[in-house]
């Protein structure tokens, strides 16, 4: 038996009016998602605890069988982790990214227009890192490039800072949600000095590209410590996903990270290769488990492209499920499939909210049918509901 997650990041939302009362969803073709919920259970999970922050870490730690009120100690740590950054007990890790503000205001009167900075690739995202690193990097304070907009800094020995998503605010004044620590507002306001004339950023507004003008600090934490996946489940387990977080939550818990050339991390990701390399790593390279992590949802839904989210979730439902349910079947391998968001992200709010999540669990050895739809309104419909996302992974495995 092969047991197998796909992750549809911040692919649930609300019923909006653009739709016909639709979700992005329900208004998207999803065959194969289809077929699984009505070959399935169907049901909703609860994968961020009352009283946390929902972000992705928090809720993907959940889906992979950790209790994020045991095992979470911060985003930026997670990340560091895919990076291969050393971190001492005492450090503190932030998230860094290179988001766009409005040019002409005192730096606290600027504006937040875009969190990714159009999604700037990641070869211009290191070659503005590197002006940082230049001006910035000492022996109190080390800045690392990361994938696309996403970067590290570690701050020796350092402070825990009360920090904002820059997500959670687009469009909005700054200044009420800078950091109170001064040091790292020092650090923003000359990063734009540094990166708003910086020639890339000079030639990607020439373009008519978003400019990368300013670094943004989130997600600060200190040095994690996941137990092993193999051991908590008896498992070899492959990650496949072209973020950092994801990859650091492997990098800890023991897993085979899987780097897949031209995965993005968005829409214009590598579709048909993350679902090669899940396949590859279930039938070729000998793992009994593999989590196929896409973030293109929740990018156009930060983006509020309803559109593009639709087509994201097709293509989800397309290039990945499809290929791997079908290599599966082609190879004669029983299999455990597990499909489902982390969190919603609605595009009306352009950001994740800590509501539940629509999940369906297949297993190929078990033959019923009924008519379903994976949606979010026929999985709340069942009744099906688990309270406690990180057991759900249990469920799956049958442990």
């Amino acid at each position: 038996m092969k047991y197998i997650v796909i992750l549809g990041d911040g692919m649930s939302d609300e019923p909006m009016d653009a739709l016909g009362g639709r979700t992005p969803l329900e208004a998207a073709n999803t065959p194969t998602m289809d077929a699984l919920a009505s070959m399935g259970e169907l049901g909703m999970v609860q994968n961020v605890p009352a009283g946390m922050s929902p972000g992705s870490d928090v809720a993907n730690l959940s889906v992979m069988g950790y209790d994020p009120k045991e095992s979470y100690s911060g985003r930026s740590p997670l990340e560091a982790l895919s990076l291969n950054i050393d971190m001492e007990p005492d450090d503190i890790v932030f998230r860094v990214n290179v988001v766009t503000l409005t040019e002409e205001e005192p730096y606290a009167e600027k504006t937040i227009t875009d969190h990714s900075s159009g999604e700037i690739s990641t070869a211009d995202a290191h070659i503005l890192m590197e002006a940082i690193q230049e001006a910035f990097n000492n022996e109190e304070f080390q800045f690392y490039p990361g994938t696309s907009y996403r970067n590290i800094m570690i701050w020796k020995k350092g402070r825990l800072a009360q920090l904002e998503p820059p997500h959670d605010h687009l469009t909005q004044v700054i200044g009420p949600h800078l950091p109170k620590e001064q040091v790292l507002r020092d650090f923003m306001e000359r990063s734009f000095d540094i990166l708003n004339k910086h020639p890339l950023n000079v030639a990607r507004a020439a373009q008519g590209k978003n400019k990368a003008n300013s670094l943004w600090y989130w997600g600060a934490g200190t040095k994690p410590s996941l137990d092993g996946f193999q051991a908590k489940t008896g498992l070899k387990g492959a990650m496949i996903s072209a973020v950092d977080l994801l990859k650091g939550i492997a990098v800890g818990s023991g897993m085979t990270v899987y780097n897949v050339e031209g995965a993005t991390g968005s829409i214009d990701t590598n579709w048909e290769g993350k679902a090669q390399a899940a396949i590859d790593a279930l039938l070729k390279d000998g793992h009994d488990f593999a989590y196929v992590h896409v973030e293109a949802p929740d990018e156009m839904a930060h983006q509020g492209l309803t559109e593009e989210k639709i087509l994201s979730i097709e293509y989800l439902d397309s290039r990945i499920i499809a290929p791997i349910k079908k290599a599966m079947e082609e190879a004669g391998e029983d299999f455990r499939m597990l499909i489902l968001p982390d969190h919603p992200n609605p595009i009306r709010y352009r950001t994740h909210t800590g509501d539940p999540v629509p999940y369906v669990l297949y297993d190929s050895t078990i033959q019923r049918r009924t008519i379903a739809h994976y949606t979010e309104k026929e999985a709340a419909a069942t009744g099906n509901y688990e309270p406690l996302g990180h057991k759900l992974l249990a469920r799956l495995i049958r442990k």
